[in-house]
């Protein structure tokens, strides 16, 4: 079951909420970011309903969101924070996924959550899942940078990449995700996980279930 939803925020947010069909309400929700808006990524990315349809098969719910007017990666992450906020007032635990692009983001956005919890807020995520993730969206100080943010992630984190993968720069992440202790699995795919995106889906969905 799946149902319209505006983001607010300040920016044109929309998304879609999968919800298990037939079942009690959903206590979690997993909020998905999905590739990059200027290379065709959106709601609908194939990685993005393999987890939304592996979540909701274990009660989860999941948001799908495509991020607003193109902001250089900034706009992107302002309107990651915006998805993960409007789960945290329906929902009892929320997690955030990735894939590409939008795993650089969800990382980020990890470790931007966690800094606020320090700073006194009470909410914080419960996991982060990154698949494929770049290491860095724009240049400068003003780049969104994955490495970065994996030494500030006090959640369970979760990197998975595929091994024949020469699209992204993952390498740096996975790196740094090992050396912090997150979890991190391989898989013999490229960066499109070309049939493979269930199996992808199992293993970040299987890491998420139990955590969020």
């Amino acid at each position: 079951m799946s149902e319209p939803v505006a983001v607010p925020g300040g920016r044109d947010v929309r998304g879609s909420l999968d919800e298990p069909d037939d079942r009690a309400e959903p206590t979690a929700c997993v909020v998905a970011c999905p590739p990059h808006p200027q290379l065709g990524g959106s709601r609908s990315d194939r990685r993005l309903t393999a987890v939304a349809d592996a979540l909701t098969d274990r009660d989860t719910a999941c948001l799908r969101f495509d991020y607003g007017e193109w902001g250089e990666g900034r706009g992107e992450l302002r309107d990651t924070r915006a998805a993960v906020a409007w789960a945290a007032e329906r929902y009892g635990t929320v997690g955030l996924f990735g894939y590409s692009f939008g795993g650089c983001l969800a990382l980020v956005a990890a470790a931007e959550r966690e800094d606020r919890e320090t700073e006194g807020s009470t909410e914080s995520l419960a996991a982060v899942s990154a698949l494929a993730p770049a290491s860095r969206v724009g240049d400068g100080t003003e780049a969104v940078d994955a490495v970065v943010a994996v030494e500030r992630i006090d959640c369970p984190g979760q990197v998975v990449y595929g091994s024949r993968d020469d699209t992204v720069d993952w390498a740096p992440v996975v790196e740094r995700a090992r050396e912090r202790g997150l979890e991190v699995a391989e898989l013999t795919a490229d960066h499109h996980f070309v049939g493979q995106a269930g199996k992808a889906a199992r293993v970040v969905a299987d890491f998420l279930d139990g955590r969020v």
